[in-house]
């Protein structure tokens, strides 16, 4: 007959407690692992949850600029209006007057020189007829169509005498012509005979003056 192992006293009561072999403890690690590795994993959600969802501080700005555009935006340039600026017209002078000629020069009124360029200039009575004619440009005649005048002023020193007419390369003559000349006549300065050099004894000087019509005079068109 076999022999039969012997018991010792405890073995079965360790057995049946579960506290003699080693399953029971590595199914205890297990399920502690498994916790720890549930719980790291809920924070490691947490976390990517809270910055997924954190706000940055520009989550109104596309609802800002699709409510009202022009809040945010910068105020429209104004528009420039240009305006064509016109120069302003000179006023059409009242008298226009040419270059003085030497008409004539000599010892006499008949005994004049042959060239009439070759006569010295007087710059009394030429500075003097000009000045007249333009400070009377008033006493031209009234003319829709305007007109010219030749002031001729004849000079003798030897009788200190001045004689003022109309020639008669002007195209007013006669009666108008007249009036306007006795006109200038009295605008004309007195001569200081002796303090005005000469080199004949008798000249005739001539200057031409153009008055604009009377609506061009006073800036008014011509409707004819």
């Amino acid at each position: 007959m076999p022999a039969s192992r012997p018991n010792f006293p405890g073995e079965s009561q360790s057995r049946r407690l579960g506290t003699g072999g080693g399953h029971g403890s590595n199914e205890r690690l297990l399920r502690t692992q498994l916790v720890i590795a549930t719980l790291l994993g809920f924070t490691i959600l947490a976390v990517l949850l809270y910055l997924l969802r954190k706000p940055t501080g520009t989550e109104h700005d596309g609802h800002d600029a699709a409510v009202d555009p022009s809040a945010s935006a910068a105020p429209p340039a104004p528009a420039i209006v240009r305006t064509k600026i016109e120069p302003a017209k000179k006023p059409v002078p009242k008298v226009t007057l040419g270059a003085v000629q030497h008409v004539k020069c000599g010892a006499s009124p008949k005994l004049s020189a042959p060239e009439a360029n070759l006569c010295d200039a007087l710059p009394f009575f030429e500075q003097g007829l000009t000045k007249a004619v333009t400070d009377t440009a008033d006493c031209a005649p009234k003319s829709k169509e305007g007109g010219t005048i030749n002031f001729v002023l004849a000079v003798d020193f030897r009788t200190h005498d001045v004689r003022f007419y109309p020639g008669r390369s002007g195209s007013w003559r006669g009666k108008q012509a007249k009036a306007a000349t006795e006109c200038v006549k009295r605008a004309l300065t007195l001569p200081a005979w002796d303090t005005i050099s000469h080199q004949y004894r008798h000249y005739v000087i001539a200057v031409l003056a153009t008055y604009p019509p009377e609506d061009a005079e006073s800036g008014l068109p011509n409707f004819r």
